[in-house]
C-alpha cells in the first residue's frame, strides 16, 4: 500500500492513497478538517478534526465521522471509533457525523434537511 500524507484544498487531510473521492464528500464545517486512515484492508476510517484552541492539549481533538468500504463504495455509521455499524446513504449523513438522526414527527418539522 502507498502511503501519503497531504493537506487538500477542502480541509482533508489523507495518509492513504486510494480512490475516495473527496469532490464527493461533505465540505468541512468552518474550522475542522477530515482526515481519513486505514482501518482495515477495505475500511477507511474518516475522522472529523476540530481546530479550535483548547487549554488541555496541543494536538488537534478529533472524532470519528464514520467509515467507507473501498470495496463496495457505501458507507458506514460508526458505533465508536473500533466499531463499523449500520450501512448509510450518504444522503442521510451529516458534516459532523455519519449517523444517522431520529427525529420524532415534530422535530421533523422543526429540524428539516
Amino acid at each position: 500500500m502507498n502511503v501519503k500524507s497531504s493537506m487538500k484544498s477542502n480541509s482533508v487531510k489523507e495518509s492513504v492513497q486510494t480512490d475516495f473521492v473527496w469532490s464527493e464528500f461533505h465540505n468541512a464545517p468552518k474550522g475542522y478538517s477530515y482526515e481519513i486512515e486505514q482501518f482495515n484492508r477495505n475500511i477507511l476510517a474518516i475522522w472529523i478534526c476540530n481546530h479550535g484552541e483548547f487549554s488541555y492539549t496541543n494536538k488537534t481533538p478529533k472524532s470519528i465521522w464514520g467509515f467507507y468500504n473501498t470495496k463496495k463504495k457505501e458507507y458506514y455509521a460508526p458505533i465508536d471509533s473500533k466499531k463499523v455499524g449500520a450501512i448509510v446513504r450518504f444522503e442521510d449523513t451529516r458534516p459532523y457525523s455519519a449517523m444517522k438522526l431520529t427525529l420524532t414527527p415534530l422535530e421533523q418539522c422543526m429540524y428539516p434537511k
